[in-house]
């Protein structure tokens, strides 16, 4: 039996097996026959997608695998993530499927599926669905007549998330007066994003909002934040917003052109948050991948950090666990649990707003609440995933490094959930020493996994 999920559901090249038409059907069956028997009656199942090409094919494909299997499927085209996980429980459905492969190119896609609560499925749930279609032990069920499940089309999806969105932002404040740079990315949120803005009264300019189906994060959004920095400078902005192609992510400008990534907006958040009184247990939980100065900026303010593997769903999950209201990973993807229950690119962007507008500073001056030791991550395509305990060379190199650094930085290796690379991160106090251990990691890496150039 093949491995299917990685950290964010299914993905691969769109049209190529598992991101294929006879794939997403049998997903679509195996999810249905989980969600139905959660409970009796009539099941219902929201479908959406980004802005891709292969997005039609592949929502085909879903909605004839969960009627086939007597569920209703309920439409709503292209929209963000985060609003799918809002519109399950708007809309009381069973479950929700997103077809999207986030920030990866055009030619990739995918899908993840939601629970009924709006969050992600656990690892256990997605084990039992791969078993499902690798087993063919549904193939035989086949409701008929009557039984079949129906397709819906939802029109007016977009706007229930934009209402309820904005109810996020405090009700003393809007946005008149700020000027707001907004880069959509081609992608999920090219019409919601600047309307929430707009509605709320700032001044707006926005970049590209004009998806043609092949251009979803090309040159633009969260990975290609000098474009953000560029526009905030050039048109003198308060703040550059700049999404990924399915907007469950954000990054930031500061008014001086700077980036500023998820952990300074996780710390500045968290203080304004316990300063309020409403950050549950005086605790953040974030990734392994989160800087060490993100640690030690909230250990000076009496505010915890649980640390979980990367994913913005096993930050999810431990918030869950432990009833926690803020979390997220340095990549942008920042949970706000009070009012949604996935990363929400646009819900992040309307929280740094109401920080700047309750504390009166720029953006600039909330970031320098955390100093950023210096941090190298590099990726290196590989042809297969081996354990990396099994490789001499690299675990000798990673250990060598450890012990360079000792307790003044960290060592992280791993491989990618969504893409076949190795990752390589290191934090330390010099941004030379750092480099060399990297690059010293991924020349063993190199050497003993067959890289693809």
């Amino acid at each position: 039996m093949g491995k299917l999920f990685g950290t964010d559901g299914v993905r691969g090249v769109a049209n190529v097996y598992p991101m294929n038409v006879e794939m997403a059907i049998k997903l679509g069956r195996a999810a249905s026959h989980i969600f139905k028997k959660a409970r009796p009656g009539r099941h219902k199942v929201i479908i959406g997608k980004d802005t891709r090409l292969s997005g039609y094919m592949l929502e085909s494909a879903l909605m004839s695998g969960i009627c086939s299997m007597g569920v209703d499927v309920l439409l709503v085209g292209p929209l963000p993530t985060p609003a799918i996980a809002f519109m399950i429980k708007n809309l009381r459905a069973d479950a929700g499927v997103v077809i999207s492969a986030s920030h990866n190119p055009y030619q990739d896609n995918g899908i993840k599926f939601f629970s009924s609560e709006g969050y992600k499925l656990p690892d256990e749930i997605e084990d039992q669905m791969e078993s499902l279609i690798f087993s063919d032990d549904i193939d035989s069920i086949r409701p008929t007549a009557e039984e079949v499940g129906k397709a819906y089309r939802i029109d007016d999806a977009e706007g229930r998330y934009v209402s309820y969105i904005k109810t996020s932002f405090p009700k003393e404040y809007d946005l008149s007066g700020m000027k707001i740079v907004i880069d959509c990315a081609n992608g999920a949120a090219y019409k919601a994003a600047p309307l929430v803005m707009q509605e709320l009264g700032a001044d707006i300019v926005v970049l590209n909002n004009q998806p043609d189906g092949c251009n979803i994060n090309k040159d633009c959004g969260s990975l290609y934040p000098d474009i953000i920095k560029k526009a905030v400078l050039d048109h003198g902005a308060d703040i550059g917003i700049s999404l990924d192609g399915d907007a469950d992510r954000v990054v930031f400008s500061d008014e001086k052109g700077n980036e500023v990534n998820g952990d300074p907006v996780m710390v500045f958040s968290a203080i304004d948050m316990k300063r309020r009184g409403v950050l549950r247990a005086d605790t953040l939980v974030t990734t392994v991948m989160s800087n060490l100065g993100l640690e030690l900026a909230l250990k000076k303010q009496g505010i915890r950090i649980i640390r979980t593997q990367v994913g913005d769903r096993y930050v999810a999950e431990e918030m869950i666990r432990g009833g926690y209201n803020l979390g997220g990973e340095q990549s942008g993807h920042i949970l706000f649990m009070d009012y949604n229950t996935t990363g929400d690119g646009i819900l992040s962007a309307l929280q740094v707003l109401s920080v700047m507008k309750r504390t009166g500073k720029p953006l600039s001056e909330l970031a320098s609440v955390m100093t950023v030791l210096p941090q190298i991550l590099m990726n290196v395509r590989v042809r297969e995933k081996k354990e990396l305990e099994s490789l001499p060379a690299v675990s000798k190199a990673i250990h060598s490094a450890e012990q360079r650094l000792k307790d003044q930085g960290r060592v992280l290796v791993r491989y990618s959930g969504t893409e076949n690379k190795a990752r390589v991160m290191i934090e330390g106090p010099d941004s030379d020493s750092i480099r060399e251990m990297a690059e010293s990691i991924v020349g063993e890496i190199e050497k003993a996994m067959g890289v693809i150039k």
